[in-house]
């Protein structure tokens, strides 16, 4: 139990102001007067310390009034199994990252030759409506499948968009992802890791 500073003042106050005997000799001395209180927050000697807001890989996020969060960019197979995943800032545009995730993606082995690291095609919403998207696909031998704003109308696109969008729901039901806790993007990025190894895991059971 945490003593408050008032009642660890010398006895000789104690003494002056209450009004009992005096001070036996050799008492402790009086607490210093400049020492601040032990129980405000983030303070040497507390077991719980209140960490600093923030992190890196986060931004001011566009739907939730600004508030700080961090985006979780993902690329899935046709089955919806995560292959390569970007942590950035909540205010990161969709298809920067683009370039990096299909980079990220590792070689499937198990055949022979060469082990093949990226897919044929990719399917990809009206976000990624833009030229680098495509540029980056074609220049790494992939036929982009990406809907054009104003031509094709999302009820097509639904036909495949609610495969990333079921994986995604799979992430967030994991508590830990749910909300960002961490404030070191490593330790998030290595639960984002386990999450993706506990949905592949239970693909393999058949629990999916």
């Amino acid at each position: 139990m945490w003593l408050g500073r008032d009642m660890l003042e010398a006895p000789t106050r104690l003494a002056k102001s209450w009004g009992v005997g005096q001070a036996a000799p050799g008492t402790a001395a009086a607490a210093a007067p400049s020492r601040a209180y032990r129980l405000e927050p983030g303070l040497y000697g507390q077991r719980v310390h209140c960490s600093k807001k923030g992190g890196t890989a986060t931004g001011p996020n566009p739907t939730d009034r600004g508030k700080a969060g961090t985006k979780r960019h993902l690329l899935t197979d046709r089955h919806g199994l995560p292959l390569a995943f970007v942590l950035t800032g909540a205010n990161v545009h969709d298809s920067v990252p683009l370039a990096q995730l299909l980079d990220a993606v590792v070689p499937v082995q198990g055949r022979r030759g060469r082990p093949r690291q990226r897919p044929s095609k990719l399917h990809a919403d009206k976000a990624y409506d833009a030229k680098r998207c495509r540029r980056a696909c074609r220049q790494r031998g992939i036929e982009p499948r990406i809907a054009r704003r104003g031509v094709e109308s999302s009820e097509r696109l639904g036909r495949h968009r609610w495969v990333v969008e079921r994986t995604l729901a799979w992430f967030a039901r994991m508590r830990r992802l749910s909300i960002r806790y961490e404030r070191r993007l490593d330790i998030h990025h290595a639960f984002t890791c386990l999450a993706c190894s506990l949905i592949c895991l239970n693909a393999l059971q058949g629990r999916f």
